[in-house]
């Protein structure tokens, strides 16, 4: 029986593998708010479009930055530097918008929140990759 070798992973693209796992996570995660979402609306009619708009938009961006990271992967400086800045600014506006008094319920803060903090987790070893990508 033949194995099958596979060349080993350079030091930065190990890193992108863990970003892309956290953008999948965000996408995953995104995807639960909008369901749970769609479930509200066709139970009790009492989702907003806020909430509508926001737990669309999750998915969405999630497919956005995973396309990003990927052309960073393969050495692109413009979409590094795209995919970091998501990952910073994201998180901060996704919870901030829905820190609004009264904007949105309490759970769905929460669960908006779980998604920012996988999206601000992906930024972490992005910023670690800055060095590979100057300016």
């Amino acid at each position: 029986m033949q194995t099958i070798e596979r060349p080993a992973a350079t030091a930065a693209q190990r890193p992108f593998g863990l970003v892309k796992g956290f953008v999948v996570a965000y996408g995953v995660a995104g995807v639960a708010v909008f369901g749970t979402i769609v479930a509200l609306a066709a139970s009790s009619g009492t989702a907003t479009s806020f909430m509508w708009t926001r737990s669309a938009l999750v998915p969405v961006s999630a497919v956005i930055v995973y396309w990003l990271v990927s052309l960073a992967a393969k050495g692109s400086n413009r979409a590094y530097q795209r995919a970091r800045l998501v990952s910073i600014v994201a998180p901060v506006a996704l919870v901030g918008v829905d820190l609004i008094p009264g904007a949105c319920p309490f759970w769905f803060l929460l669960l908006q929140t779980a998604c920012a903090v996988l999206l601000a987790c992906a930024a972490v070893p992005l910023a670690r990759l800055r060095a590979s990508f100057p300016k």
